[in-house]
């Protein structure tokens, strides 16, 4: 069992408390790119009290049970990030890009600030859409292979260390977009006068922010750390 306490980093809360993330998202504490930051590091740093958050999510989470994604294996994982959140984006994407433009066309002249607001989503999908087909066509395949053969696999890549470290500059670039919709949103909250639409859209930038998240988190802290270490052992081996 896990206990959690001011020296526990993000990333390990997250994995052994995975019923917590909602209260991680609330609170602003960033446990996808900065997973590997300590609980009192990632509180001092917005103004929170260590002390204090510990012991509230404590409360809220006292047992801990260990998030599926951080027990199967490697090919396991790629299965499980590429059905469940990739799936999520390539459906969501466009449907949200459509309640913007439709929010933005009847709202838009007493709500100037929703153009801002479609073109920083347009920049969140137009970095995701290529970055998951990458995954998809190229690191994914490497993963699977590395995961299911004897052998390192071989490509105009190199190790996997050089498209993983392509993917984490992507992943920050992305979170830090994400972290610009939800200022421009007021936290996704729509105005007094917004209609269903309006409010539909907002809900849904803002679950697709939370699920976002978690996708990266899967991916920066513990797939790809898992991949690196299953490489270099491979490579070890290979080598006596």
């Amino acid at each position: 069992m896990t206990n959690l306490d001011v020296s526990t980093t993000l990333a390990e809360a997250v994995d052994s408390f995975p019923q917590l993330v909602r209260e991680f998202e609330r609170r602003g504490l960033d446990y996808c790119c900065g997973g590997q930051r300590t609980i009192a590091d990632a509180c001092e740093s917005i103004g929170l009290d260590p002390a204090v958050t510990v012991a509230e999510l404590s409360q809220l989470g006292a047992t801990s049970v260990a998030a599926e994604w951080s027990t199967i294996s490697v090919d396991e994982l790629v299965d499980h990030i590429e059905a469940t959140h990739h799936r999520y984006l390539w459906d969501e994407l466009p449907r949200v890009t459509a309640l913007l433009a439709k929010i933005v066309s009847v709202h838009g002249e007493r709500h100037p600030e929703l153009a801002e607001i479609a073109a920083c989503f347009a920049e969140v999908r137009a970095d995701l859409e290529p970055h998951m087909t990458k995954e998809e066509r190229v690191l994914f395949p490497m993963i699977r292979e590395l995961a299911r053969s004897s052998d390192v696999p071989t490509s105009h890549c190199g190790s996997l260390r050089n498209p993983i470290w392509v993917m984490l500059s992507e992943h920050d670039a992305v979170g830090n977009l994400l972290a610009r919709l939800h200022l421009l949103t007021g936290g996704y909250t729509p105005p007094a006068d917004g209609c269903a639409s309006y409010t539909a859209c907002f809900f849904a930038m803002a679950e697709l922010e939370a699920d976002t998240h978690m996708h990266i988190h899967k991916e920066n802290n513990v797939l790809f750390p898992l991949v690196v270490q299953l490489e270099a052992e491979r490579t070890a081996t290979l080598a006596r």
